[in-house]
């Protein structure tokens, strides 16, 4: 696993290549994180980096992590978080890391929360058809039905569908392009949705897949490469 980043969702636009294509992309603004400590095989059994994300009051954090953070001499931190890497030498306590850790990057996995829904009932949550508009049916017909056997085994499997608290979880979202990267306002584009509201957090990570497809501007230059190719023939 490689070193991540943490930033905040601000909603969606959208960005024109240079073939015209119209591409819709998510902004995210990234935080910058500081290395707050350097866990080796020898302290713990693994190696990681603890990186500390957003600014937060000390009238927020308990006395413990007030003195974490003195003794770290930091500014307290809202996010703490390992990343696990066997590069621990290239990092030092007090660095900051940005959007140059994704330099060369072309791809990116993010998790994020999904929207809330609140309770739902199973037409909404699971997309169930309900039982029958007429024919006896009465107040029920958007209930789930039958839920259980009888008296074999007689009880509810877990896992059964059922009306409750629709999102609101954790979902990853894998290969997301990187269609542009400003480092200096630290935002970052990427190609489509991601789950979550505006102002909701955001984590950022090198894709875990090894990808061969190309990004949208490659696939342009190989279209111009083999029409000058094509042209050059005749």
């Amino acid at each position: 696993m490689s070193i991540g980043l943490i930033g905040t969702k601000i909603g969606m636009t959208r960005e024109f290549m240079d073939s015209g294509q119209s591409v819709p992309v998510t902004v995210i603004k990234v935080e910058k994180g500081r290395v707050l400590d350097i866990i080796t095989k020898d302290k713990r059994g693994y190696n990681a980096v603890k990186v500390g994300f957003f600014k937060q009051k000390n009238s927020k954090i308990n006395k413990q992590m007030k003195g974490y953070f003195a003794k770290k001499n930091t500014e307290p931190k809202k996010i703490l978080k390992e990343f696990r890497t066997n590069n621990v030498d290239q990092f030092k306590e007090g660095n900051e890391l940005g959007l140059e850790i994704f330099k060369d990057k072309k791809f990116l996995d993010v998790r994020s929360k999904t929207i809330g829904k609140g309770f739902a009932g199973v037409m909404k949550r699971w997309n169930f058809g309900g039982l029958r508009a007429s024919h006896g049916v009465s107040v029920s017909h958007r209930s789930h039905g039958s839920t259980g056997q009888r008296q074999d085994p007689g009880k509810v499997f877990k896992g059964k569908k059922m009306a409750g608290h629709m999102g609101d979880k954790l979902r990853t979202m894998l290969n997301l392009e990187i269609i542009k990267s400003d480092v200096e306002n630290n935002l970052i584009y990427l190609r489509g949705s991601i789950p979550g509201s505006k102002n909701s957090t955001v984590f950022l990570r090198e894709s875990i897949k090894n990808i061969t497809r190309k990004t949208i501007k490659e696939r342009h230059e190989a279209k111009i490469k083999a029409a000058a190719a094509k042209k050059g023939k005749k």
